[in-house]
């Protein structure tokens, strides 16, 4: 990856308008030509593109801008090289062959026979498919579901039986939980009528 800032265009407009340096300085920091940063200076360039201050991204540092606009010669240093945009949280979509996705339909009749305590929505994050698909072939309208085998997604490799498991665990805290909930509604009322 080059050290050259994320957005040049739109930071050179900003190092520009906002800042004291040369052009040959901008043009060096920004990957770009000088003529480039002189046409953006004269309004020929980059007509409608938005200033991005590269000090508000972490590209810079104002005590660098001001290092570099005192010497002519120093180039400006990118604050870091390697910009690392990654959510260590997010799940990765794992693909999924296509001779395998038509085993979908077949996973999701395994699991609504088998695990019926899942809701549509979970099956179909599990499985990779819509909600509507689950609750098609739950109420028997999906336009293949005569030919639906039920098939063990784990055995199929579709998802682990870790996925499966933690599924299962948390459609059995929801329904202890609305078990509960009936309960205390059930004795509301009976509390009620005694009354």
């Amino acid at each position: 990856m080059s050290n050259a800032p994320l957005m040049p265009m739109a930071t050179a407009v900003w190092l520009v308008e906002n800042t004291t340096l040369t052009f040959q300085q901008i043009a060096e920091f920004c990957n770009l030509h000088e003529v480039e940063i002189q046409g953006i200076a004269d309004g020929e360039v980059a007509k409608g593109i938005i200033a991005y201050n590269p000090i508000i991204s972490g590209q810079l540092t104002r005590e660098e801008i001001d290092l570099s606009s005192k010497d002519n010669n120093r180039p400006l240093q990118i604050k870091y090289s390697d910009i690392e945009i990654t959510n260590p949280d997010q799940k990765i979509k794992k693909y999924v062959p296509l001779s395998k996705r038509q085993d979908k339909p077949d996973s999701v009749l395994w699991l609504i026979r088998q695990h019926s305590q899942l809701k549509d929505s979970q099956i179909a994050k599990l499985v990779g498919v819509t909600k509507n698909s689950v609750t098609a072939i739950r109420n028997k309208s999906h336009w293949n579901y005569n030919s639906l085998n039920p098939k063990d997604p784990v055995a199929m490799s579709l998802f682990s039986q870790k996925d499966l498991l933690e599924a299962l665990e948390k459609a059995e805290r929801r329904i202890n939980r609305e078990k509960k909930e009936k309960e205390k509604a059930k004795k509301m009322r009976e509390v009620s009528n005694n009354e």
